[in-house]
């Protein structure tokens, strides 16, 4: 990556975020949420939600899903758990501190990891997925959000560009879609299911992978999915 983000300096850049950040953010991402809670109810049961932030999601999972969510930043989650007591959220297991790259659960805990706008802000894209394979079980699901730069031309150089700046506010520009495919290529063990552009202008996507049984080789499959 062009400019390396470090964890203190992500998660004192959203508590400096925790403020406004359902007033500057709700709205940009309102789509992808939505996406994103479908996609995980289709699978439904344990959903660990990964850089939960304020909680916005929250109360659109069904009260029938057991929901934990995790942040890196302090006054965030103090903002998610004062939503969960304030809306009677029952469907909300815990919200608690977490590191999305050095996950404090066993293997195969959830049937379902979301991490909305997550990746393309951690320090090591590649130990956070890895992580999520790690602790969501055999069959059960990833669903991310997140943005992709583009991979040539004159907005991946001006994505490049802009990564000093972006950086010190707590995500990337400079974010391709090989961080995803290469990534799954090695690990024959995770399949991408779905890969689709957000509206209204797709510079967001929502990209899910299956966790399937360990040692099966899913290559083909992602290598179609990866130029779809």
């Amino acid at each position: 990556m062009a400019q390396e983000l470090n964890r203190i300096g992500v998660a004192s850049a959203y508590d400096r975020w925790a403020p406004i950040y359902d007033l500057v953010f709700g709205p940009v991402f309102r789509r992808g949420r939505r996406a994103a809670i479908d996609a995980a109810e289709e699978v439904g049961g344990r959903i660990l939600e990964v850089g939960v932030g304020t909680g916005i999601s929250l109360p659109h999972y069904r009260a029938d899903s057991r929901i934990t969510g995790i942040d890196i930043a302090d006054q965030m989650l103090d903002k998610a758990r004062d939503r969960v007591k304030r809306l009677n959220l029952t469907q909300v297991e815990r919200i608690a501190i977490g590191d999305a790259e050095a996950l404090d659960f066993p293997d195969a805990s959830f049937d379902v990891v979301v991490a909305q706008y997550v990746v393309s802000a951690v320090p090591h894209p590649d130990r956070a997925l890895s992580e999520f394979l790690r602790v969501v079980r055999p069959g059960g699901l990833i669903v991310i959000t997140t943005r992709l730069g583009a991979e040539t031309g004159v907005r991946s150089k001006i994505e490049r560009a802009l990564m000093p700046v972006t950086s010190r506010l707590g995500w990337r520009t400079d974010f391709p879609w090989s961080v995803y495919g290469d990534w799954a290529l090695r690990h024959p063990n995770a399949e991408l299911v779905e890969r689709r552009p957000l509206p209204p202008l797709g510079h967001f996507s929502l990209v899910c992978f299956r966790r399937t049984a360990d040692g099966q080789d899913n290559t083909p499959t992602l290598a179609h999915a990866a130029t779809a």
